[in-house]
């Protein structure tokens, strides 16, 4: 390599011959993250359009939909070749894309339109992401993962920088119609990546012994359309996992709720409510960009997965108690944007690296079925949760209450997972 390419691989604990495939992981989720956060402000916008009082109901659809959705894309997964899946993937949602920028052309006032669009784009976020990471738990093993995941999940903090100021600056030139299409494009260019990287796969795992690598890319994943979920109940270490996820999903709803109820209060125009949002997703990337590039790949490589996955869950708990004696929209956006940069930043590197040992029907299926019926699920029992507290009368305290004796149990969900990570991370450097 030459001097400036040796300099940035040890910059990014890259070793000889990983530089370009990290990088091309991370130009990956730059596009997907640039083109789903020009769209999450208008997602915002029309779950408010829709009825702050009705989101509980769009969460509940968007689970009913996800039930749909995984069997079937499951299905897929058993009859396509692994290295073809993400174009079958990503090229059904491009064609979303381009079917709802003509429906927000013609109808763009339409309620129903923007429930629906809600609805899609919870169920597209979860599926494209899920794939991409299941993508990268494909191509790099376990010790790569520990030194390159926090580079690569770097992009989607790039990208999720990019993304709301281009929302921002364009949506009044472009319109929705006009941001859907650019969405549409960056997704397209994501598949063009993944084709190098799984190259880039075949070619490493040429002749190298080990799990990681034993699989081939160009058979269909094993099992059937509903074989993550009798993975995930037949593991305890992936049932731990989707545990892990249920009570993140309950500590992000809560502060969800929250924060769309008091952005509709505080700010009745729709696009200013995209502005906001948009402001907001600004600040959680470019702290989680910071975050990725200077302290989450030190933290996994000397500290341990345990800390990604406890450090978060223990700030999340120090929210919601000064939510309980301060209630304020400053607090919570303070709250938020700290629950989200941790997120981005820590929790899901670290969730990732849980899944890079494991075979390809784990990477697949069990990690998809968890990410998005398990993460949707939560979503939708704990957005009703929050709507019986609040009939409850007592207050935005009780709620506090309630989420941070669910982030203290995620805390601890958390250290058990990144202890036996860790532990297995140190037997296989033991045994090279």
């Amino acid at each position: 390599m030459s001097t400036f390419a040796t300099r940035a691989a040890a910059l990014i604990n890259a070793r000889p011959g990983e530089l370009r495939a990290a990088a091309a992981g991370f130009a990956l989720f730059f596009c997907l993250f640039s083109g789903y956060f020009m769209l999450r402000p208008i997602r915002e916008s029309m779950g408010i359009q829709g009825g702050v009082d009705n989101l509980q109901w769009l969460f509940t659809a968007t689970f009913f939909a996800m039930l749909l959705a995984v069997p079937l894309f499951a299905w897929l997964n058993s009859r396509v070749a692994r290295i073809h899946y993400i174009d079958w993937v990503y090229g059904f949602f491009c064609l979303n894309l381009l079917l709802f920028a003509g429906l927000f052309f013609l109808l763009r006032d339409s309620i129903w339109l923007a429930r629906v669009f809600y609805v899609w784009i919870s169920v597209y976020n979860l599926f494209v992401v899920s794939v991409a990471w299941s993508l990268m738990a494909d191509v790099f093993d376990a010790p790569q993962a520990r030194r390159l995941f926090a580079f690569i999940a770097a992009g989607a903090s790039v990208g999720g920088l990019v993304g709301p100021a281009m929302s921002a600056l364009l949506v009044g030139r472009l319109g929705e119609f006009g941001l859907m299409l650019l969405a549409a494009l960056l997704l397209a260019t994501a598949v063009a990546i993944k084709h190098y990287l799984m190259t880039w796969r075949e070619v490493q795992g040429a002749g190298r012994p080990g799990a990681e690598h034993s699989e081939s890319p160009r058979r269909p994943v094993a099992g059937n359309p509903f074989s993550g979920l009798t993975r995930v109940l037949g593991s305890g270490y992936l049932l731990s996992i989707a545990v892990f996820v249920l009570l993140l999903t309950t500590a992000s709803t809560f502060l969800y709720f929250e924060q769309a109820r008091l952005v509709a209060e505080l700010f009745p125009d729709r696009a200013e409510q995209v502005r906001v949002f948009g402001a907001i997703d600004f600040v959680v990337q470019a702290g989680a960009l910071l975050s990725q590039l200077f302290i989450t790949g030190r933290i996994a490589q000397r500290l341990g997965v345990r800390v990604l996955l406890t450090a978060v869950p223990a700030l999340v708990f120090l929210g919601f108690i000064g939510l309980a004696l301060a209630p304020t929209f400053a607090v919570l956006a303070a709250v938020m944007i700290v629950r989200r940069i941790g997120e981005y930043a820590f929790v899901r590197p670290g969730r990732e690296m849980l899944f890079a040992p494991l075979d390809a029907e784990s990477k697949y299926k069990a990690k998809n079925f968890i990410d998005t019926v398990v993460y949707r699920g939560g979503d939708a029992v704990s957005g009703w949760t929050k709507s019986l507290l609040d009939s409850l009368g007592h207050g935005a305290w009780l709620v506090a209450l309630v989420g941070a004796i669910c982030a203290a149990i995620w805390g601890v969900v958390g250290w058990s997972l990144g202890v036996r990570a860790d532990r297995a991370s140190a037997k296989h450097e033991r045994g090279k």
